[in-house]
């Protein structure tokens, strides 16, 4: 009998055997793949547009414009003394980025499962890629926050960006993971429950009304103190609030808040990541 022949593979695909496993070296060396997604990401948002990636600055433009007329000239809600399309831009700059990681990771399995059953790669890369597609979008609102900023800074107003800009970047990452892991925990879900595919397209308009994005936290606590638990517990508004601190010096966060975010945080994204890998070993079946 001829024993069995030696073969040396580049690569050997194994099943998960620990939901633990999360397979991030695998994640790094698929990495090339992660830029073309970006960048297949970025250029099919304005191809075949006429106003091209001046859609950037348009959507969050007209949504501060109507959101200064509806709540700050109609139903006249405070913004803490800041001028109202600054104060609105910060909110939609900062929501926006959370918004977009949520609703399109949330989509991952059931847009992408023409692509997860023909060809093996870390199926982790997607969602990863999105959230970093996003980072172009979100740095393109920060350059129209920025002009706006310095407007208003022209014209006289009174706003202090102060020591906390230093938190910036960890502010960017929370919301990237908190973005991700509700994203990856409702993508899985959507394999089998196709009803909070509808559910999201409204719900994430329904949670932007619990978080500060379009009052502070203030008035909720003056008008509202019963129900301000709502706002408050909900972790988006610890970081949109400190976004508007750090950057204008008005806004109502402590360390200790932000701290508590930052736990329940990476606990989410902990979830959707091992939720994630579970479901993506026999997904393809009931997709």
């Amino acid at each position: 009998m001829t024993p069995p022949r030696h073969e040396n593979w580049d690569m050997e695909i194994t099943p998960h055997n620990n939901i633990f496993d999360l397979k991030l070296k695998d994640v790094w060396h698929y990495r090339d793949l992660l830029f073309l997604l970006v960048h297949r990401d970025f250029v099919s948002f304005y191809k075949q547009t006429i106003l091209g990636p001046l859609w950037f600055f348009i959507q969050p433009l007209f949504t501060t414009l109507i959101y200064t007329f509806v709540f700050g000239s109609l139903a006249g809600i405070s913004t803490d003394g800041l001028p109202q399309p600054l104060f609105y831009m910060a909110g939609i700059t900062a929501w926006n980025y959370f918004a977009d990681c949520l609703t399109k990771t949330s989509s991952v399995f059931t847009t992408n499962s023409g692509l997860f059953g023909k060809v093996y790669f870390p199926r982790l890369i997607v969602p990863l890629s999105i959230v970093a597609s996003n980072l172009i979008r979100f740095g393109v609102q920060m350059l129209l926050f920025f002009i706006i900023m310095g407007v208003y800074w022209y014209k006289g107003a009174v706003f202090h960006p102060n020591i906390y800009l230093l938190l910036f970047p960890v502010l960017l990452l929370l919301m990237a993971m908190l973005g991700l892991g509700l994203g990856m925990i409702i993508s899985a879900m959507t394999t089998k429950y196709r009803d909070l595919t509808f559910l999201i397209t409204f719900g994430i308009q329904l949670m932007m009304y619990l978080t500060t994005v379009v009052y502070p936290l203030s008035e909720v606590k003056k008008k509202f103190p019963h129900y301000q638990w709502l706002v408050e517990y909900n972790p988006m508004t610890p970081l949109i609030e400190a976004f508007r601190y750090a950057f204008l010096g008005q806004g109502t966060f402590t360390l200790a808040s932000l701290g508590i975010t930052a736990i329940s945080t990476t606990a989410i994204l902990l979830i959707g990541i091992v939720i994630f890998n579970r479901v993506e070993r026999n997904f393809i079946d009931t997709v």
